[in-house]
């Protein structure tokens, strides 16, 4: 019941927010497996894979003019995706499948009218291709139609890849390679993905396979199947399916990878000596257990090839979530994915070997992911090292989860945190956490429409300073309801999270609030006004209590309206209501501090973006309105030059102008990056990040050489600068150094 601004949990309200499974129970009960992951048209579209002659050999120019290719079945008759959903591809596709023992090959012609229309800016390893045109395709290689490996290349001979599954990790790397061609036809590419690179059930004889081809300068998106818009390529329901595999291998399925590394860094008026240098080494060892699960272990790991985070000022008062960077934790991340879109992570593997940014040493770790029967399987043993900022900890994850019904899962997941003895021999206690999730699917509601439900709960064992918490406090439960399609969207979701809620190798952002939000947006797609290709008109709402009851936060945020134009290029308005109450006092600058209360203000957002294939692209918005108990205008903005293949610059700002009572403030925060490819194996990147909160300037230089794929070395550079002036003049600095440091790490990698 509702009582002004308090609202009050009846018996029935209460018990429905601490048993979501209930709700889980319910839709499992009406679910009719029969019916799910029914497709439009009867059976999948199949290919046939061609095995090789022990004479034949595919050398990989990106021709695709052996005569093998000649024999090989062809994909092709691909169908629109947008902007003409069924509608026959305005260029021709054709792809073709082959392999021996040890390789899958893929033969791609992607023609072309217009071959000098052909957009290739980018050659960077996993850059984003919004701006070029690519091809891409997804291996389904157990065929259980919910996880898949992803790849990607563009004309330039760009290489990306992912792993597919709960989430979507584009940090997942393989060992592959392609190579393409461009000439009067289009452009074409071979590519050879090594059997020992995939995990897959050995047994079948046939994977699911799908292919989407991007003509960029028509923003055309055309699929060999799942061409409608409630599927696609990154739903590995609506994959065809690529037949005849027999007689493959992943050979020991062992890889041996070591590294060397050496840095030098300075640290100006550090005590002692202020300059450092070293030699180290390490190595990861995998093995596949089965072709289906590969166990993995790392000794003395070392990060320093991995990018810097980029700089954000925090105007809350809640932690920023930054995301995971490094190898050895993004390698089959997606298995530990829980319950997402719930904002809560009872595993944010940055909580391992950092903190508070400082790198924490890794002694040694074990992995262990993969596929076993109807299981998903994760297992993840580190022990880091004795260092200035924490004692030596031993972490434990543990995930599991099981397809159920015919696109749906049901998982569970655990974690533990130990700290090593202190120099008084007593260690406290270990902290465990223990957490279910179910996802529901259908992709069959309503007969072609998407549908999907989420329930979770998640709790952890008492910390020393709540040994009176009981385990409400330090849990967390939710569930969540979602109808993703074109045209009509929309989700409600309810959570809770206790007020000690802390899981000790997990990120939360906020504890001690019950929370409903819903949202529903109408996208037409207006025949009659041949230069828009889609409006978005949206509403957004959100109500946060406390646990008692008190309303601590209401949003209403409006789109009227988004447009999506023909042409690539976006605009946007949004506005809306937003009330906060404080409860403690907030000092959200030096010397600015908002007292407790309520405060209630209206703003608006005006956006837009222009289309990424253009020599010259950018973005920009502005929000203006009410901010607590006074204004803000907050700008951001981006450029992005492409002059060349290869070359790129792009320039960042953030802006905020806050005027408040109780005093005024502004921050700034500046971002340059500058990328050189002159091949898809050699990158040269700079990132210089500035921000008048620390007025830190800081320098990331990096050079990444792929010799070849599995070998690689890195040569980094950083250096931190402090401005005296407390604002950064670009024509006359006044700078000092904080510290300045090279690495050069040799990576190494050897497959059996």
């Amino acid at each position: 019941m509702m009582s002004g601004n308090r609202l009050t949990f009846t018996p029935a309200v209460r018990t429905a927010a601490f048993l979501p499974s209930l709700v889980a129970a319910a839709l499992l009960a009406v679910a009719a497996p029969g019916d799910l992951g029914a497709q439009e048209g009867g059976e999948p579209r199949s290919l046939e894979a061609l095995r090789l002659p022990e004479d034949a050999e595919i050398t990989l120019d990106g021709r695709v003019r052996e005569p093998a290719w000649d024999r090989a079945d062809v994909a092709t008759d691909f169908l629109q995706q947008e902007p003409r959903e069924g509608e026959p591809a305005t260029e021709s596709t054709e792809v073709r499948v082959a392999y021996d023992d040890e390789n899958l090959y893929i033969g791609a012609v992607l023609y072309d009218s217009d071959p000098d229309g052909v957009l290739a800016y980018k050659r960077k390893r996993d850059a984003g291709l919004g701006a070029d045109d690519r091809f891409m395709w997804i291996l389904d290689t157990f065929l259980d139609e919910r996880t898949a490996y992803f790849f990607e290349i563009n004309p330039a001979g760009l290489m990306g890849d992912g792993l597919m599954g709960s989430g979507f990790n584009k940090s997942w790397d393989g060992i592959w390679e392609a190579h393409v061609e461009q000439g009067q036809w289009g452009w074409s590419a071979e590519i050879r993905i090594p059997f020992s690179t995939l995990n897959f059930d050995p047994d079948l004889t046939r994977w699911g396979i799908n292919f989407q081809r991007t003509v960029r300068r028509k923003n055309e998106e055309i699929l060999w199947e799942g061409h409608r818009r409630n599927q696609g390529l990154f739903n590995p329901t609506y994959a065809g399916r690529l037949t005849n595999l027999t007689g493959i291998s992943q050979g020991l399925g062992l890889q041996f990878r070591p590294y060397g590394l050496g840095t030098w860094q300075r640290e100006p008026g550090a005590a002692g000596d202020p300059t450092d240098a070293s030699v180290d080494g390490g190595f990861d060892l995998s093995y596949s257990l089965t072709p289906g699960l590969r166990a993995a272990a790392t000794v003395n790991t070392d990060f320093a090839e991995v990018e810097v985070d980029q700089r954000r000022v925090n105007l809350t008062r809640f932690p920023l979530f930054f995301p995971e960077k490094r190898d050895f934790f993004l390698e089959n991340s997606d298995v530990y994915t829980f319950a997402p879109s719930n904002g809560q992570r009872p595993f944010f593997s940055r909580r391992i070997g950092l903190v508070e940014g400082q790198e924490v040493p890794i002694d040694a770790g074990v992995r262990l992911g993969g596929q076993a029967g109807d299981y998903e399987l994760g297992l993840l043993q580190v022990r880091t090292g004795d260092s200035e900022v924490k004692p030596a900890e031993d972490f434990t994850v543990a995930r599991v989860k099981r397809r159920i019904l015919e696109e749906s899962t049901i998982g569970a997941i655990y974690t533990r945190r130990a700290t090593a003895p202190g120099e008084d021999g007593v260690s406290p206690p270990d902290r465990h956490t223990v957490g279910t999730d179910l996802l529901y699917f259908t992709s069959s509601f309503l007969g072609d429409r998407n549908l999907r439900a989420q329930a979770f709960g998640v709790w952890h064992s008492r910390l020393e300073r709540d040994a009176e918490t009981d385990f409400g406090d330090r849990s967390t439960r939710g569930v969540r309801l979602s109808y993703p399609n074109d045209v009509w969207r929309g989700h409600v979701s309810f959570r809770e999270f206790g007020d000690d809620y802390s899981p000790p190798v997990g990120f939360v952002q906020r504890t001690g609030f019950r929370r409903l939000q819903p949202s529903a947006s109408w996208n037409p797609r207006p025949d009659f006004l041949p230069w828009l290709r889609q409006a978005n008109l949206g509403v957004r709402m959100e109500d946060l209590w406390s646990l008692e009851g008190t309303l601590l936060t209401r949003n209403r945020s409006f789109t009227l309206p988004g447009l999506n134009l023909e042409s690539g290029d976006e605009v946007s308005f949004e506005f809306g209501w937003n009330t906060e109450r404080l409860r403690d006092e907030f000092e959200i600058s030096d010397g600015v501090v908002l007292p407790v209360g309520r405060y209630d203000n209206f703003d608006w957002t005006l956006s837009a973006e222009t289309a990424g294939r253009r020599v010259v692209s950018g973005e920009v918005s502005v929000t203006h309105g009410g901010f607590w108990s006074g204004d803000r205008t907050r700008w951001e903005g981006s450029a992005t030059v492409r002059p060349l293949t290869g070359v790129s610059a792009e320039g960042q700002v953030v802006r905020n102008e806050v005027e408040l009572p109780q005093g005024e403030f502004t921050t700034n925060v500046y971002r340059f990056i500058g990328e050189w490819h002159p091949s898809p194996w050699l990158s040269v990147t700079q990132n210089w990040q500035y921000d008048d909160v620390s007025d830190v300037l800081g320098l990331q230089g990096r050079l990444r050489w792929i010799v070849e794929p599995g070998n690689e070395l890195y040569v980094v550079y950083t250096h931190n600068w402090r401005s005296r002036a407390g604002s950064l003049d670009p024509f006359a600095p006044d700078l000092t150094t904080l510290s300045r440091s090279a690495t050069t790490k040799l990576v190494y990698s050897m497959t059996l």
